[in-house]
């Protein structure tokens, strides 16, 4: 069998599981069955979110290989008949496509495994029909219940491929696909890539904490201004990252699925775009804080502020600095490339991927 795998996040949770799926897929099933496992990367949904035209991929590429079960999995939030798709499997053909942001963004790798665990062992089961027993007709729901995410067999067309659907609806399941895509965007990585912005910001920082305006601003400040100016200068950074990297996605379908998958597309890398942002700010606090124990002399701060110089004064200038300095930052985000942050939108990893189809189209030789 296969674990076919899109690029990024799909590949590297197949990695992950094929040390062990091929023991635990024995172990379950018994009677001393073997399987064997394979990982294949590629960009099987380069072009296309429609979960039939994916099948028929996923269907001609394991002809092509002669496999007897493949499982694909992708970072997609698919949708099928204004449902989101968890997973879709074909009983007769031995295909099964997984997407991943349903699972949730906790746990991913194990929920991942779990969820391929019984696809493949139901689709394994229903072919081994008459030679290894009772055949297991559907996957269990355990790897995909959740508090969090209600999942329910769905409606499946009579000119599919598929014969069984699972999908995940209401509020909460709209949540859980939501942090899943965040997962699946790996916000952590766009802290490393904002290297430019982060030395601009921290060099306005460096300057803002020896300026006895910012003092005396700092001091003057209340506590709602002093989050209305994290907001506005957080905000800030979020928008400017979003337009100069081109992040925000612009769908070209007017149906209801093509304008709902823009939303979760604009809200998660939003959502990704802001954790990457907090945590820089955070850092900043952290840093601006280290340095002004080391710089400033309270001798000088009062007689500037009028305010001896205690933990409370060093906390609230560390604050503001930080905001001030995100704003630098923004302007320092400028000079980073699109690749930098590429992690941060499915919209750039599309691109990626049809560059990467390209260029293995391109690396085979003429017939």
């Amino acid at each position: 069998m296969a674990l076919l795998a899109d690029p990024d996040a799909p590949t590297e949770i197949a990695q992950g599981m094929v040390r062990i799926l091929p023991a635990r897929l024995a172990d379950k099933w018994g009677q001393g069955r073997r399987f064997d496992v394979e990982v294949i990367s590629e960009p099987f949904t380069t072009g296309t979110e429609d979960p039939p035209t994916l099948m028929r991929r996923i269907m001609e590429r394991g002809s092509a290989e002669s496999w007897d079960i493949v499982v694909a999995l992708t970072d997609l939030p698919l949708h099928s008949h204004g449902s989101k798709l968890v997973v879709d499997l074909s009983h007769e053909h031995g295909l099964a496509l997984l997407s991943l942001p349903p699972l949730g963004g906790l746990r991913l790798q194990t929920r991942a495994r779990r969820a391929v665990e019984e696809a493949v062992l139901s689709l394994a089961g229903r072919r081994a029909t008459g030679a290894e027993g009772t055949p297991r007709s559907e996957p269990l729901l355990a790897p995909f219940v959740s508090r969090l995410a209600p999942i329910h067999p769905g409606p499946v067309g009579e000119e599919e491929t598929v014969d069984l659907r699972y999908i995940i609806s209401g509020p909460r399941g709209y949540l859980r696909m939501l942090l899943g895509m965040v997962r699946a965007n790996r916000p952590w990585r766009l802290v490393p890539g904002l290297s430019k912005a982060l030395a601009a910001a921290l060099a306005t920082g460096a300057v803002a904490t020896v300026n006895s305006t910012i003092w005396n601003l700092a001091e003057s400040l209340s506590m709602p201004r002093l989050v209305i100016a994290t907001v506005g200068s957080v905000a800030l950074m979020i928008g400017w990252l979003i337009v100069d990297a081109q992040l925000w996605h612009r769908s070209t379908e007017l149906s209801p699925e093509g304008r709902q998958r823009a939303r979760l597309y604009n809200t998660s890398t939003v959502m990704t775009v802001g954790i990457g942002v907090l945590v820089c700010y955070a850092g900043l606090i952290l840093i601006n804080l280290v340095w002004a124990l080391f710089i400033l002399n309270g001798q000088v701060f009062a007689s500037a502020t009028g305010t001896p110089l205690h933990a409370a004064e060093y906390w609230t200038l560390s604050w503001f600095v930080a905001s001030v300095a995100t704003v630098g930052g923004a302007l320092g985000s400028g000079l980073e490339s699109d690749e930098a942050i590429r992690a941060a939108a499915y919209s750039k990893r599309e691109q990626e991927r049809r560059h990467m189809l390209q260029d293995n189209r391109g690396d085979q030789p003429s017939k």
